[in-house]
């Protein structure tokens, strides 16, 4: 794949494949895989013809190279035509969810275009009165709106190529905000290929061998782990709705049985849902046998999770080598690091030592441990541990934050430099320079990443850190009732609303449970949980309806945006159960004693 990094663009890539192979399968978008007229396709000549009209098209608008154009589409090949159209335009493409029903989602897309500086808002049909109702609510309507789908404009001759190089400006990839804003993080072409040959090679892809899956386009495994490689590569990327998966997630494993899918990735609860959703009726006659990697990222990854993967899907051919832990961020365009053609592999460490940032591995099973999944080797970039208060490098056993260096690290935030000069140009105690700062703690052990934590999220509680993820996956374990929801630990001041944050407060989806005497069983037992396994006293319990924890696009849990919707007395429980001390932070109405 050294043809791929050579090239001077995406954009050459491309239209490379569209001369060499016009009338081969480039995409296709799946309805229902099961049915046989359930997908529709593009071919390297459509998607091509497609992609030089639009930018035609573009420069006739007055939408000029260098400008950015706010991508607003649902799930489709429409989005695949637009975002390359805007590539073979020069112009750059912003990737964003639609606008949504809720504020919060609504807002999120008005940051992003006003932190963009978006110069124009493409869309296809279907979705223009919603794009157009929301323009009209930000006032945003002086932005020209171009629907992509509709055949207007003019041909692809008029096309020339701009001036393109491993430098120019591709995409600004919007992180997920699990931790805060969003921020449009520089993605240049050469960042593109790198992070294409480097997937290329790792999961041993070629024209022949297929990438897909149902990530959100706009989020960096969707579109940079499952567009863009297959397309590089000449090969072939399969699509499918998030919504989709959600609401009939067998569908997801047998589009990658019918199309003879090599690759797909999801993150970890996404092989969790299939393991306890998919029933055999809806799997009956499946063949994954060919699934080569089932790429799990973009959250904490769990041994206990993919051990149950494949114990489920192990009678239709899935095989434990084809499961692939890795670790990765939009930060660095994707990808980082996987552990690929081998079964996965966890160490138990102590969780002791852990709560001191020390990895040490136990044998004793009755030493308090942490099961933690290795993430592989570094493979994109370089990687370094570094004490993220002293900015020393620390030795292997360490865990610190994961810092990054080389061709696949983008050139920073949009609009960003002052964070950029932290973030993005970091240098060690040592004097060793040019580092992202990943805000991910972890270590490396024998040539291994494990990925311990965020940062923003260690909860440091009177001298001790834990680990929110831990918690609440724990709580899962313990309490049937809280099945797959979703929850968030976060810590917040003590008496008074003074000092450190070291007060823990548990808060959790729950369904199905109305009576109010369960629910305070549930909120006790919780405690105890709680109590037990990880020596905390907790502040605050509070049951939430399905869809009450804040999530990113991608599914990440914002813990940050839920501690401070708790301290506004923004949440609305179902339930809650308040220590005398936070009292007065509590919503009226909802306290109880502990």
């Amino acid at each position: 794949m050294a043809g791929i990094v050579t090239a001077p663009s995406v954009t050459a890539m491309l239209r490379k494949h569209a001369e060499n192979r016009p009338e081969k399968q480039a995409a296709a978008f799946v309805t229902d895989p099961v049915r046989e007229d359930g997908a529709q396709w593009l071919t390297y000549a459509e998607l091509d013809a497609r992609a030089r009209s639009l930018a035609v098209r573009l420069h006739r608008t007055g939408v000029r190279p260098g400008d950015r154009a706010l991508l607003l589409y649902p799930a489709g090949l429409d989005f695949l035509t637009a975002f390359f159209g805007c590539l073979y335009a020069g112009v750059v493409a912003v990737p964003s969810s639609l606008p949504g029903r809720y504020r919060h989602e609504r807002h999120r897309v008005r940051r992003i275009a006003d932190d963009a500086g978006a110069a124009a808002v493409l869309t296809d049909t279907p979705t223009r009165g919603d794009v157009e109702e929301w323009l009209a609510e930000e006032g945003l309507g002086h932005l020209p709106l171009m629907v992509t789908d509709d055949g207007a404009g003019p041909g692809p001759d008029g096309w020339t190529m701009p001036p393109t190089d491993h430098a120019t400006l591709a995409v600004l990839q919007y992180t997920s905000g699990s931790t805060g804003d969003p921020k449009g993080v520089m993605i240049s072409h050469g960042n593109l290929l790198h992070n294409t040959a480097h997937i290329a090679e790792v999961l041993d892809l070629d024209d022949t061998k297929r990438g897909g899956g149902w990530i959100p386009h706009f989020h960096d495994m969707g579109l940079m782990g499952l567009m863009v490689p297959p397309l590089m590569t000449g090969s072939t990327t399969v699509l499918m709705s998030p919504s989709t998966f959600l609401k009939r997630p067998h569908l997801w494993l047998h589009m990658i049985d019918r199309f003879d899918i090599h690759y797909s990735a999801a993150p970890d609860f996404a092989y969790e849902v299939c393991s306890r959703r998919v029933t055999d009726a809806h799997i009956e006659g499946l063949d994954l046998s060919r699934w080569r990697h089932a790429v799990d990222g973009s959250e904490p990854v769990r041994a206990a999770v993919l051990d149950r993967f494949h114990q489920r899907f192990a009678g239709h051919g899935l095989r434990a080598d084809a499961l692939a832990p890795c670790y990765g961020m939009a930060e660095a365009t994707l990808f980082v690091s996987g552990a690929v053609d081998v079964p996965p592999s966890s160490l138990r460490v102590s969780a002791a030592q852990l709560e001191r940032n020390e990895f040490r591995p136990v044998s004793d099973a009755d030493e308090p441990g942490r099961d933690v999944v290795s993430c592989g080797p570094p493979r994109g970039a370089e990687v370094r541990v570094v004490d993220p208060q002293t900015l020393r490098t620390l030795p292997e056993g360490g865990v610190g934050e994961l810092w990054l260096r080389g061709p696949v690290v983008g050139h920073g935030y949009w609009g960003r430099e002052e964070t950029n000069e932290a973030d993005f140009r970091a240098t060690t105690a040592e004097g060793d320079t040019g580092y992202l700062r990943t805000g991910d703690l972890g270590t490396l052990h024998e040539g291994e990443i494990y990925i311990t934590g965020r940062i923003k999220d260690v909860l440091n509680l009177r001298g001790r850190n834990l680990y929110p993820q831990d918690i609440e996956h724990e709580l899962r374990v313990q309490r049937p009732e809280l099945g797959n929801l979703a929850g968030a630990c976060f810590a917040v001041p003590g008496v008074g609303g003074h000092g450190q944050d070291d007060v823990l407060v548990v808060t959790h989806e729950v369904r199905g449970i109305k009576d109010e005497e369960r629910l305070r069983e549930l909120a006790t037992g919780m405690r105890l949980t709680v109590a037990r396994e990880f020596g905390a006293p907790v502040g605050a319990v509070l049951l939430l309806r399905p869809g009450g924890v804040r999530r990113t696009t991608s599914g990440k849990i914002q813990r940050s945006a839920m501690r401070e919707l708790f301290r506004a007395g923004a949440l609305q429980p179902t339930y809650a159960d308040y220590q005398p001390h936070l009292l007065p932070t509590a919503p009226a109405g909802q306290q109880a004693p502990a």
